[in-house]
């Protein structure tokens, strides 16, 4: 039978009012209010057994307090009792008093284990009698199509044989719902349900109800001068929902696409002159039938401006300022690019790498002239702290081996971090042929002068089969198929097999070369194996 979290939480309430008087109940026994969650999926049974005492500041009558003769642990089924009495601030030899009974009952509650404690007395025994949380046996989605089963498992905490309490699932509820937000479905609804099973175990059914795609019916621009509404919608990413877009998936509201828009409209301005450009706001309002939003940018465009004066600053030994400066694709009275900033940095990083310093640190510092509406920029260029490479990670290559993308590497563990050496090695990667995509970028190291370089290749194709058909007055017909490899199980070898027939001749060729050598090296090599029959022709 399947039970809502909110019989579950009523059904633990109910049990433990109906707990008999003799027993000390947590609110009772401190005079104030229980530690205990507000919902709690399991019912705690009535107590067995002798009825147990009022703890201290719970009789009527003042009575001499009896020290702690030992502790008893009841009602317990998975939990050892050793566990219980870990989390108790007494021991036996103690007194009862209140507050560290109160602190007991905040610390067990807190690890999740139980729905219900009660601590009380029986003589000068200490009882604590627990109601276990059940174990989840099973999570079931009902419903769910619109999102992948193995992607809202890595969301949620709920997983098989681990322990069960209605925070939790309301917490993954939420979880859940967020996933469909950015999907685009904001009308989904995620219901929890509860279905009890033998030895204290629950199944958690999910119900979800995924509702339609919450589209984009409009996306506005208030205070847009410069450029008109059509422009700015073909620069950020949202677009409006319409019935022809059916293979776009941006039509559809999603929070992070709209930050990610912000910077796209940034970027479109920065590039245009507009060095004072900023959004004031970017709202987005659900329509009354929840079925499409409004997507509104509020922007300040500023004026248009120009570069001034540009200056590189340096105090390098080894590069000049004057060969920095010749890098640099910023002139003066040209139209302000805050992407020609970016640039002039990765062009004066390459310069100084070629010139011995691996690493260098480079600080635009923009003054602008409001009455002249210039620009000034001044490249203040140092050079960075020695860092070294800490560790090379290869990830992607599925067929390919490490050492065929190592040996093209400029760089090795140990050596300084450079990052014209790293493009080097980028280059000499993607020339091998064997990757549709090479990316090589960098993280921080266990220690300051530490880098991590992660190398991620996308392995491409590298098989061809070719055949090949014609006709000569001496050999009559002729046919040809090859067979080649260009990274025979994954060592960067090349094989080509190719065999060809015609009336009067048969041959067969094996080519192989680029074979490496033991110590990893390049070792360029060259065999060739053919066979040939002719046979002779009648006169």
């Amino acid at each position: 039978m399947k039970r809502t979290l909110r019989d579950v939480m009523v059904g633990a309430m109910t049990g433990v009012a109906a707990v008999g008087a003799g027993v000390l109940l947590p609110q009772p026994a401190l005079g104030q209010e229980a530690p205990r969650p507000q919902a709690q999926p399991a019912t705690p049974p009535s107590p067995a057994g002798p009825p147990v005492a009022p703890a201290a500041g719970q009789a009527p009558a003042q009575a001499p307090q009896l020290a702690i003769r030992r502790i008893v642990v009841e009602g317990n089924q998975r939990v050892e009792a050793s566990t219980v009495q870990s989390y108790l601030l007494l021991r036996p030899g103690d007194i009862v008093e209140p507050e560290r009974v109160d602190l007991s009952l905040k610390t067990l509650f807190a690890t999740g284990l139980f729905a219900d404690v009660q601590i009380g007395q029986r003589d000068a025994d200490l009882v604590v009698r627990v109601v276990e949380n059940p174990i989840v046996n099973r999570v079931i989605f009902e419903g769910l199509n619109a999102l992948k089963e193995e992607d809202v498992e890595k969301e949620i905490q709920a997983k098989p044989r681990s322990v069960f309490t209605p925070a939790r699932a309301q917490s993954d509820v939420q979880r859940i719902i967020e996933q469909y937000r950015r999907s685009g479905r904001f009308a989904a609804t995620v219901t929890p349900q509860v279905r009890e099973l033998e030895q204290n175990r629950v199944d958690l059914i999910f119900e979800i109800d995924e509702g339609p795609v919450t589209g984009v019916r409009n996306v506005n621009f208030i205070g847009n001068h410069a450029f008109s509404d059509r422009d700015l919608k073909e620069a950020v990413l949202t677009e409006e929902s319409h019935w022809w877009k059916f293979f776009s998936k941006n039509d559809n509201y999603d929070p992070d696409r709209l930050e990610y828009d912000r910077e796209l409209l940034r970027q479109y301005y920065t590039n245009r002159g507009y060095a004072d450009f900023r959004i004031v706001s970017a709202t987005a309002e659900l329509t009354p039938d929840q079925k499409d939003f409004f997507i509104t940018f509020t922007i300040d465009e500023g004026e248009k401006y120009e570069f001034g004066e540009v200056k590189v600053e340096t105090e390098l030994d080894k590069v000049p300022s004057e060969l920095l400066r010749a890098v640099v694709p910023i002139r003066s009275g040209q139209m302000f690019e805050g992407e020609l900033i970016e640039k002039s940095i990765d062009a004066m990083t390459f310069t100084a790498g070629t010139g011995g310093y691996a690493n260098v640190d480079i600080r635009p510092r923009i003054d602008r002239n409001r009455e002249t509406r210039k620009v000034d920029v001044t490249f203040e260029v140092n050079e960075g702290p020695r860092v070294f490479v800490e560790r090379i990670n290869i990830v992607g290559n599925t067929r390919t081996l490490d050492q065929v993308i190592r040996r093209e590497l400029r760089v090795s563990e140990g050596d300084a971090f450079n990052r014209v050496l790293l493009d080097r090695s980028r280059s000499r990667i993607r020339s091998l042929g064997f990757f549709k995509n090479v990316e090589i970028a960098e993280s921080e190291g266990s220690q300051p002068d530490r880098a991590v370089v992660d190398v991620k290749v996308e392995e491409d194709t590298t098989g061809e089969l070719a055949f090949a058909a014609g006709f000569s007055s001496t050999d009559n017909f002729l046919f040809d198929v090859s067979v080649s490899e260009r990274n025979l199980r994954g060592r960067g070898q090349f094989l080509r097999l190719r065999a060809s027939t015609s009336s009067r001749r048969q041959q067969v060729e094996t080519t192989s070369m680029n074979l490496p050598s033991r110590t990893s090296r390049p070792a360029p090599a060259c065999g060739r194996a053919f066979r040939s029959q002719t046979r002779p022709v009648s006169v």
